[in-house]
């Protein structure tokens, strides 16, 4: 029997949910024995190659490039799950959908206290990424199955939810993993 695939990826977020991930510890070695890692930073593959059984996906979209990767790795995945709380709301990057993007632009690049921009010009560069108008959560950009909440989710908690749905077992979080008060 082959093993399930498993394939991560990260947005706009602080990549505390892949750190999450690793600190599973030993069990590492369990979860090794039940899947394939496809695209992760464990195993350092940058590219989707094929159908995955599972995709966890942390961080939110706050550019053109985020949206571009999220749709392509859903398209790539069976089951994809939201890793923390970047990923289920936006999470600290969201702050800045309080204020219009024109503001930020103009207090990042030509009115901060520590700003020094002599031509006083906002960076246009077509290599990098055209932020959107609001920082979006990965479900209102695709279809996302599991939401694990958290910034990040415990390592229990990613545990939990990879054991379940990679061995058939009904996924049950109890409350203890995901109780942030």
């Amino acid at each position: 029997m082959s093993k399930a695939k498993v394939a991560t990826t990260s947005l706009c977020g602080c990549f505390g949910c892949h750190m999450s991930v690793l600190d599973i510890d030993e069990r590492i070695l369990d979860l090794v024995q039940l899947v394939e890692f496809d695209r992760s930073p464990i195993n350092d593959i940058k590219h989707i190659e094929g159908t995955v059984d599972v995709g966890l996906v942390e961080g939110g979209c706050a550019n053109e490039e985020n949206v571009a990767v999220l749709r392509e790795f859903r398209e790539h995945c069976k089951v994809l799950i939201s890793l923390g709380d970047c990923a289920i709301n936006g999470g600290v990057p969201a702050l800045r959908n309080m204020v219009p993007l024109k503001e930020c632009f103009e207090e990042a690049y030509l009115q901060g206290p520590t700003v020094h921009n002599p031509e006083g010009r906002i960076p246009d560069d077509p290599e990098i990424p055209r932020l959107l108008d609001k920082v979006y959560p990965c479900h209102e950009v695709v279809k996302v199955d599991y939401h694990l909440p958290g910034c990040p989710p415990s390592a229990d908690t990613i545990w939990a939810a990879l054991n379940a749905l990679l061995t058939g077992a009904p996924l049950e979080l109890p409350y203890q993993l995901v109780k942030y008060d």
